[in-house]
């Protein structure tokens, strides 16, 4: 393994360590990539490797047009999806597909999760999007790069720093950050939103959606220009 890309290949394990960790994936139920987008190559898991056989020079590293740049082994299914990505949010530099549990059954429903509660305005100020279904003729093309259209066209009007998550109708969940630690977190608030959500709509299926002085003050505080939450 070369030194050129072990901190980027070291960077993808961890945080596809934290996978399993962080319980949103069982077996191989999921991937993260970290970006390099310096020299254009990002660093993902191999496909179908359990995280507990995971080593760094496990990690693959291909560039923007797909080719492989240094590993032995075969990139994740969804690297396409990774790349399309990549290729057009600017200023992500971590992506994490998971079908976590709670996250997956939202988007086999096909509907966004509402924002219900001030956790969830305290990392986003919407609904988490849901793509539509895909159609059968893209199905029947290269699905994973499909699979990438199908999210960017679900935020054609949004932002992806505002918005760092989404689900794939049918499929599962997409989160992304400014590195692969941050892809992960957001993968974790996700699926606990998800989760949040279910108990709400169950306790009381016509539960109301937070009045939006709520979401501004709450997403604001954290994320807004007068943002006071934590340490500075």
């Amino acid at each position: 393994m070369s030194a050129a890309y072990r901190e980027l290949r070291e960077r993808a394990l961890v945080a596809n360590l934290e996978i399993p960790r962080r319980g949103l994936a069982i077996y191989t139920f999921g991937n993260v990539s970290a970006f390099d987008r310096d020299r254009g190559v990002l660093a993902i898991k191999p496909s179908g490797i359990a995280y507990d056989l995971l080593s760094v020079e496990d990690m693959v590293v291909v560039d923007l047009e797909g080719n492989l740049v240094e590993g032995d082994l075969r990139p994740s299914s969804d690297t396409w999806t990774h790349i399309v990505l990549y290729r057009s949010f600017g200023e992500v530099g971590g992506i994490v597909h998971t079908h976590s549990t709670y996250a997956t059954g939202w988007a086999q429903t096909g509907e966004p999760i509402p924002i219900y509660g001030t956790t969830h305005a305290d990392h986003l100020a919407e609904d988490v999007p849901c793509t539509e279904v895909m159609r059968p003729d893209a199905v029947q093309g290269h699905y994973e790069m499909e699979t990438g259209k199908q999210i960017l066209e679900c935020f054609r009007d949004r932002s992806p720093l505002h918005t760092p998550m989404v689900l794939v109708a049918g499929h599962g969940a997409f989160a992304w950050g400014e590195d692969a630690e941050k892809a992960v977190y957001n993968a974790a608030v996700l699926e606990e939103i998800a989760k949040m959500a279910f108990i709400t709509r169950a306790i009381h299926p016509g539960a109301a959606r937070l009045p939006d002085a709520l979401v501004r003050k709450h997403f604001d505080r954290k994320h807004g220009k007068g943002a006071y939450y934590g340490q500075r």
